[in-house]
């Protein structure tokens, strides 16, 4: 019952899964007039105000100069909105779902699984109004807009790798989820979202340290994929740099997830 789950057993799971994320994503919003709308309200709230912000306000925070900053903006918010309520969601998957945690028979370690794909409804209708966003001011992905597929997959894989760890200590450790969100905050700055690499030429050593986030590489492939044109498997070096970084991490997780698992049930 502690071995961590197999790929082969959660794509059997897979109608389970989808199902609990479905149901997840409609009881959010259960009782509130709007419903689901604000899933999508808080984000575009966010894209107008950094855009105005750093758009006009702080113009020094542009993007590369190649087209509009808010394409910039938007292009990097996109995946890091889905890891950001992916990860606090995810975090927090055996406290909202305690009575099946509690069940002997139930495989729990589907759980952050489902809370990572409720997390990514909204991520597909935001990919979709960034596409049509981008297409209407004359910029086109192409064909390297397939891509975004992998990219989905590393932003989930990571997301997974963290979440088996940060679910199961969160339990023993309540404070961490206020951690976490304070956490996000500073995180966010370590990402090309709002800066570009160009302000940085001064400092190569630290951009070389940013570059080794996770977060870097999945960034930068939304833009590749969406607006600079360039394949993954261009960048060969930190392709592999990050999935070394994701195994570790993933291997790490399930090892601390095994371990406090048998104590889960005790602590809720």
């Amino acid at each position: 019952m502690n071995k961590r789950l197999k790929a082969s057993e959660m794509f059997r799971s897979r109608n389970l899964i989808v199902s609990l994320a479905k149901n997840d994503f409609k009881t959010r919003f259960a009782g509130s007039y709007f419903g689901i709308m604000w899933a999508f309200v808080n984000p575009i709230v966010t894209v107008l105000l950094y855009w105005f912000v750093f758009g006009f306000v702080f113009t020094g925070a542009r993007g590369n100069g190649e087209y509009p900053y808010v394409i910039y903006l938007v292009s990097g918010l996109v995946p890091w909105f889905l890891f950001q309520e992916a990860l606090t969601m995810g975090t927090n998957s055996m406290l909202d779902y305690s009575y099946l945690v509690k069940k002997v028979v139930f495989k729990i370690e589907v759980l952050p699984v489902v809370k990572i794909l409720a997390s990514t409804f909204v991520h597909f209708f935001f990919l979709i109004f960034s596409i049509s966003l981008f297409a209407v001011m004359g910029y086109f992905p192409g064909i390297y807009v397939v891509q975004l597929v992998y990219y989905l997959i590393c932003l989930w894989v990571f997301t997974l790798a963290l979440v088996y760890c940060t679910s199961a200590v969160v339990l023993f450790f309540r404070d961490l989820g206020q951690i976490i969100n304070i956490f996000m905050q500073v995180f966010m700055w370590m990402v090309p979202i709002l800066w570009n690499e160009s302000q940085f030429e001064a400092f190569p050593v630290v951009l070389y340290i940013l570059k080794l986030n996770p977060m870097y590489y999945i960034v930068t492939g939304y833009r590749d994929a969406l607006i600079d044109g360039r394949w993954f498997f261009e960048r060969p070096v930190i392709t592999l740099y990050f999935w070394g970084i994701v195994l570790v991490l993933y291997a790490a997780g399930s090892k601390i997830f095994k371990v406090l698992r048998p104590h889960f049930a005790d602590v809720l």
